[in-house]
């Protein structure tokens, strides 16, 4: 019996779901206005909010198969369209460039600033809201990106962490395949093209959920899969982990329903993530609610699982 079979144990069913987009925010300074999704179901009261911060070349197109779940299920998703989109097409000589990491983490502080325009960009959406219940969530550049408002800090050349970064209207956070720690454990090309990545978790204090590939390698580490566990291992705040087993970096499939970008297509893999990273938050913002508890039991209890969890 498949994970997607068994979550009406804790998931109640679906609601239709309202998306609009592009909604325009003004960014002096940006050089290009920001541009967001607001996706909701179309029912229920004092809703919750994710903030979602999509992976390199992505937009607020992407990662349908993730912000469909999430809404239908409760939540309010928000989706930035960051200037590395290959929608906006910035040259690599773009001044911009060296400091793309840091308009990202602006970028979604802005959504924060701004969360009553957005909101009222959907009508009667505002008043259905509990704008003290925000999270974040980001997959890829966007971990990083999610990690930096959770505590996570860049480390300077002369070895110092750089300025806090973290936002405390961010309750809790899901990680999916964050990079690990700088250093000795980047690899050379990571080293002299992505400087960003020089980073430490120890300041990390936002409770968060560190998803992971078994078979996630990549050229921006001289390690293994077990980089992207770096997030959980090495942080105060983040208290679960789970590792996906046999999967790679888009995790069965997330960024897409037709994405071509996936080497490890599994929809059972998908499902297992959109039901995992739901039940966290839910649990995270209401520790009564047992879903947290439910879905990882049901992972791990599995007679073939399709991944571990551990805790802290």
């Amino acid at each position: 019996m498949s994970l997607s079979s068994r979550h009406k144990n804790y998931i109640g069913a679906p609601a239709p779901v309202i998306s609009v987009s592009p909604v325009i925010l003004s960014a002096p300074g940006r050089g290009d206005d920001l541009q967001v999704r607001v996706s909701a179901p179309i029912t229920g009261n004092q809703l919750p909010v994710i903030v979602f911060a999509h992976g390199f070349g992505s937009s607020l197109n992407g990662y349908a198969p993730l912000v469909d779940f999430w809404a239908a299920n409760g939540f309010v998703v928000i989706q930035p369209t960051f200037l590395d989109s290959r929608t906006l097409d910035l040259s690599p000589e773009d001044p911009r460039q060296p400091l793309i990491w840091k308009f990202r983490v602006e970028d979604m502080k802005r959504i924060l600033d701004h969360l009553d325009f957005i909101l009222s960009s959907v009508p009667g959406l505002k008043e259905r809201v509990d704008q003290s219940r925000i999270v974040a969530a980001g997959h890829s550049f966007g971990a990083q990106t999610t990690g930096l408002l959770l505590g996570s800090k860049m480390i300077g050349p002369n070895g110092d962490q750089d300025e806090d970064l973290s936002d405390p209207r961010i309750k809790a956070g899901v990680l999916l395949c964050a990079g690990g720690l700088g250093g000795e454990d980047l690899s050379p090309f990571a080293k002299e093209h992505l400087p960003y990545l020089n980073q430490s978790y120890s300041s990390m204090t936002t409770p968060a959920l560190v998803v992971a590939g078994d078979q996630d390698y990549s050229p921006l580490t001289l390690r293994g899969p077990d980089w992207f566990a770096d997030a959980y291992t090495h942080s105060p705040g983040a208290n679960w982990l789970v590792t996906l087993f046999g999967a790679g970096h888009m995790l069965g499939g997330i960024s897409g329903y037709l994405v071509t970008d996936t080497t490890d297509e599994n929809p059972e893999r998908v499902t297992a993530v959109q039901h995992l990273t739901w039940a966290y938050l839910r649990t995270a913002l209401y520790p009564e609610d047992p879903a947290w508890n439910a879905a990882r039991t049901e992972l791990t209890n599995h007679p073939e699982p399709l991944g571990k969890v551990d805790g802290k």
